[in-house]
């Protein structure tokens, strides 16, 4: 059988511990038998960052705007521990972030659904896509303690030097904490356009919320950003494509999101999106199958698993002991640039190949042959715990091409 051709290279981020190791498996078994795979190559695993002063991470994510499609196993970020294990230069900040910030990219995350795993709340019948603002808030914030008999002010100052300030609160009887949080329009723009273009291109409608009433200048302004690019570039194209932008108070939307039925792209601030994406992978049954994309508002995208790791694995891989790695995300961010480079390339037999490796693995799960934590949570009958390995054999086995 010859092999599918590819015309432009997917840009290849491999990662750290567990996943690397899925990452060689799966391209192995899955993906360079059938498909003349061609990918500009970093190196992102915690060694090689350190070695090139973390320039690696820079450099891949360039390569990314330069090919539009990019393809991420999972990486270390470093705590204190991972300094002495790995003798690093400094703390390395998160890939993830430094990637984020390059592209200014939306992160969209969202839940393989599966027979026989069924969610927490029963009636999600459908997946729910949470796209995270991942920009400022508290994790840009600046904040302080503040001692008995002080007064806290916002104070602005202009470019000419003129200051305008604002009371926060006086604290005549008690010692307190204050709390500074910022945001971008610019920013909120481009969360804005990622979110109504991923709508169009995966046809699901927007839900937004924050809490405006409480808020009205910080939260009414991501209200009012969403409003305005809404109505002027994308209402006509919503009508078209049969889909809706929908806001409401942020309580409001998380009693609504519970009575759904999924099938959305649910909008979130950055500290709301990090909660909720947290809520939805748990209530929809594992981490392990959630898959990550990030996309620019000018269309670049970035296919990653939602998971990290998995360090605990690794280290017993690295005694030679059996591991029963759950490598369906992993296999998703392939198959999901795969199919994306089909698509900006005209490659229809590269997009149906990866429509082909899904159904395998979703086959595969539904057959009954799944890895120990699906195992944990199916309701499938005569199901069989297989090891990492075994698990993407039987997947191979399992695709149907044409």
């Amino acid at each position: 059988m010859s092999k599918i051709a590819m015309s432009t290279p997917l840009v290849e981020m491999d990662g750290d511990e567990m996943t690397r190791v899925i990452w060689q498996m799966i391209k192995d078994k899955l993906i360079t038998p059938y498909v003349d795979l061609k990918t500009e190559y970093y190196d992102l695993g915690l060694v090689h960052r350190n070695e090139t002063n973390d320039q690696v991470t820079i450099d891949s994510a360039e390569a990314t705007k330069k090919y539009g499609v990019a393809v991420k196993c999972a990486t270390i970020t470093p705590n204190a521990a991972r300094m002495d294990e790995y003798d690093l230069k400094e703390m390395w900040k998160s890939p993830n972030g430094t990637i984020r910030a390059i592209l200014d990219g939306t992160v969209f995350r969202a839940p393989i659904l599966v027979k026989g795993i069924t969610p927490y709340i029963p009636t999600w019948t459908k997946p729910i896509t949470i796209a995270r603002h991942a920009y400022g808030d508290v994790y840009k914030n600046s904040e302080m303690t503040v001692p008995k008999g002080s007064k806290a002010e916002l104070v602005v100052t202009d470019e000419k030097g003129n200051e305008t300030r604002q009371s926060i609160y006086d604290f005549a009887d008690s010692d307190g904490i204050i709390q500074g949080v910022h945001n971008k329009d610019k920013s909120i723009a481009s969360f804005a356009r990622a979110c109504f273009n991923y709508a169009l291109d995966t046809k699901q409608s927007v839900w937004f919320a924050t809490k405006d009433t409480i808020s009205k200048k910080y939260d009414h302004r991501f209200k009012d950003i969403f409003a305005e690019i809404f109505e002027n570039e994308y209402k006509a194209k919503f009508d078209s494509a049969g889909i809706e932008y929908f806001y409401t108070l942020i309580d409001d939307a998380v009693a609504r999101v519970i009575r759904s039925n999924g099938g959305y792209i649910w909008a979130c601030k950055n500290y709301d999106g990090d909660v909720m994406s947290d809520m939805v992978a748990t209530a929809y049954g594992s981490l392990a199958m959630m898959t990550s994309v990030l996309v620019s508002p000018d269309g670049i995208y970035e296919y990653e698993a939602a998971h990290g790791t998995v360090q605990r694995h690794y280290y017993k891989h690295l005694k030679g002991e059996e591991t029963s790695t759950n490598s369906v995300a992993t296999i998703f961010a392939w198959t999901g640039a795969l199919r994306k480079r089909g698509e900006l390339d005209g490659n229809k037999e590269l997009s149906a190949f990866a429509d082909a490796l899904e159904k395998a693995v979703i086959d595969t799960i539904e057959g009954g042959v799944m890895t120990g934590d699906l195992a944990a949570l199916s309701s499938i009958e005569n199901k069989r715990k297989v090891n990492t390995e075994e698990f993407l054999d039987e997947v191979a086995k399992n695709i149907v091409l044409g």
